[in-house]
């Protein structure tokens, strides 16, 4: 044994206490190192909730709009095309019928009864396409006066995604002009109609609290990135508009904007191609996470005039394996109900593979064949901790794309029962 003088234990003493402070701030400095710099790791988004979280988008092509009563006619409604569907080859399923009827959604009552639909079964957020061009909005009235006058609409939450892409006059539209539509209304904005639209999006959205945030953050995701930063005069333009949108939101009283991105088959602005990778181009514009709108933007349909639903499902899966650490951010992986854009084809048209609306089917996407895949993609989410439970789906009512969850003469409500299913939560 050693013999230790009296007076040298306070000095053993403090010695030791001073290596274990130095030891926990270097663990600490790592971590905020980690969780700052991430150093090409991905990390998790750090949510309370342990639950999965289903994102629903939502098109809101079924009411009546002023643009499109001077396009199409008084009262037109994307309804129209639905009832005038035709099959365009045998054993092709159109038209489709809606339970519910040709619906106005944006009556308050009519949504509320899609709103509670929905959160029977376990659809969590309804993420709006929403339009906003130089010269103003267009769709807004589903939102605006249809949900958020619901008086359960905080039973499903909200978001927006700004649909940024240009209007085509196809709804619908002939085989002659499908390589040529006429524009409506370009996608590309200026600075000062983003400022405009922003203003509008802090002051009469986020202060709603069936506002779906992310850690405190309004969720806000842009469908073309490319057509965002080109339009708006390049990147270094995109960034001061984003950031002043950022600055908008905690002037709020916030802690800022959670912006997502819409990947499409890894397109990126024309003014940094050869320059920068998606990934700088994530980084540097602040974005915080990606998803997919449909799954056929992420694989091709080879087979016309249709493409077997469980052979794009074993495709995504691969898809959803590369997305998840592609970008430097989280990703939410997408699982897509079915695809036909036949609808919006003149109907008297030839039915043939000439561009989009004229593109191949998906078929064989039954409840049964959907709700495999919503498994597959719960399977991916757990393995997966940096996508945060978080998926999103197409769609609530993409009637005239052929991907929407209401039900319908021939399936009723089994799409919806498959979500719940799969990622329905006790109590809902």
């Amino acid at each position: 044994m050693f013999n230790i003088p009296k007076n040298s234990f306070l000095l053993y003493f403090c010695l030791k206490i001073v290596l274990i402070f130095t030891l926990l701030f270097y663990i600490a400095g790592k971590q905020c190192y980690a969780d700052d710099k991430t150093q090409g790791q991905v990390l998790p988004i750090k949510n309370s909730s342990d639950d999965y979280t289903v994102v629903c988008f939502y098109f809101p092509n079924y009411h009546v709009d002023p643009r499109n009563e001077k396009v199409h006619g008084k009262n037109w409604t994307e309804w129209e095309l639905v009832k005038n569907a035709k099959p365009r080859f045998e054993g092709h399923q159109q038209p489709k019928v809606p339970l519910w009827g040709y619906v106005d959604e944006a009556d308050p009552k009519v949504m509320s009864m899609k709103i509670d639909t929905a959160a029977k079964h376990g659809i969590d957020v309804f993420l709006f396409d929403w339009y906003w061009y130089n010269d103003g909005p267009f769709l807004q009235r589903c939102l605006e006066e249809g949900y958020l006058k619901a008086p359960n609409h905080e039973q499903v939450r909200f978001a927006i995604m700004w649909a940024d892409h240009t209007w085509l006059n196809i709804h619908p539209i002939s085989l002659e002009k499908v390589q040529s539509p006429d524009v409506l209304y370009p996608g590309e904005v200026t600075f000062e109609t983003f400022e405009r639209m922003t203003d509008h999006i802090v002051d009469k959205y986020f202060s709603d609290p069936a506002y779906w945030t992310i850690q405190g953050k309004p969720f806000f995701s842009i469908y073309e990135i490319h057509t965002f930063v080109d339009g708006i005069g390049g990147l270094e333009m995109a960034k001061k508009a984003l950031d002043n949108f950022q600055a908008k939101a905690i002037k709020k009283g916030l802690p800022g904007v959670h912006i997502n991105m819409i990947n499409m088959n890894g397109c990126i602005p024309k003014c940094v191609q050869g320059k920068m990778s998606l990934p700088e181009l994530i980084k540097y514009l602040k974005i915080d996470t990606v998803t997919s709108y449909v799954w056929v933007h992420d694989v091709g349909l080879d087979k016309f005039p249709e493409t077997p639903y469980t052979e794009l499902a074993s495709k995504i899966e691969k898809i959803w394996d590369e997305r998840v650490n592609q970008f430097g951010v989280p990703y939410f992986p997408n699982v897509t109900m079915g695809w036909d854009s036949s609808p919006r084809c003149q109907q008297d048209d030839p039915f043939e593979p000439k561009g989009y609306p004229f593109t191949p089917i998906i078929s064989g996407n039954t409840p049964e064949q959907f709700q495999s895949a919503l498994e597959k993609c719960r399977d991916f989410l757990d393995k997966n901790p940096t996508c945060n439970k978080m998926l999103t789906i197409n769609a609530w009512n993409e009637w005239t794309e052929g991907s929407y969850l209401e039900p319908d003469t021939q399936h009723g409500l089994a799409y919806l029962e498959a979500i719940k299913n799969i990622f329905g939560k006790a109590g809902k």
